[in-house]
């Protein structure tokens, strides 16, 4: 592999761990985040400043002088953003991917949703496009705003909703760079309850309706 690709994979890596370790208990110090992480003490402080820098992470007070670390709406989208990145380069995203799109389609039938828009044009869309049809569900659309193909995986593409022709009961969100933006788009069309996501895109935190799994 490139070493400036390997590096890079490194650092997603790293990132990731530590926001995930944010996250799940932000008052864990940063000796055991390099031990979970396996990397140095001062390289755990040094990506905690960079992630408080841009705004990913939040740092307060805690008891016995101590500080307590935790991840802002931002943080969550990257932290989303990285996991589906990171696992794209490694051979458990079809596995993980096929499983909540399938997931997520069997959500939607028993809404009684049969046509669907998908939100963004990724390699998670073409997954969730190929799992539609083994569901029995009709994908009739995918809307992402940045695309410049007119079909994608025999699908046709639209800049927005209001361009799609053919008539959907709800939308899955699929796009993995802008989640949480594609989201809310999609719930501002058709509303919330007829919004749904793989698991894989971290947008529990958007509410019940968009978790795709229990």
């Amino acid at each position: 592999m490139d070493h400036s690709l390997n590096t890079e994979h490194e650092n997603e890596r790293i990132v990731l761990g530590l926001l995930s370790s944010v996250e799940s208990d932000g008052a864990r110090s940063q000796r055991h985040i390099a031990a979970e992480l396996g990397i140095a003490l001062g390289l755990v402080n040094a990506y905690l400043k960079r992630c408080i820098k841009k705004g990913l992470v939040k740092v307060s007070d805690a008891p016995a002088r101590r500080y307590a670390y935790y991840l802002t709406p931002q943080g969550f989208a990257e932290k989303s953003r990285l996991t589906v990145q990171y696992l794209s380069n490694s051979f458990s995203f079809f596995r993980l991917a096929k499983s909540d799109c399938a997931r997520v389609l069997d959500q939607a039938k028993e809404k009684g949703f049969s046509r669907l828009v998908l939100a963004g044009q990724s390699d998670l869309a073409e997954v969730a496009i190929l799992c539609a049809v083994e569901a029995g569900v009709s994908i009739v659309a995918v809307v992402d705003p940045a695309s410049e193909l007119a079909r994608f995986v025999g699908v046709n593409v639209f800049r927005s909703f209001d361009e799609v022709t053919d008539a959907f009961d709800a939308v899955i969100v699929t796009d993995v760079a802008h989640a949480s933006a594609s989201y809310d788009a999609a719930a501002a069309v058709c509303g919330a309850e007829r919004v749904l996501a793989p698991g894989l895109l971290g947008l529990r935190e958007q509410g019940g309706a968009a978790e795709g799994a229990p």
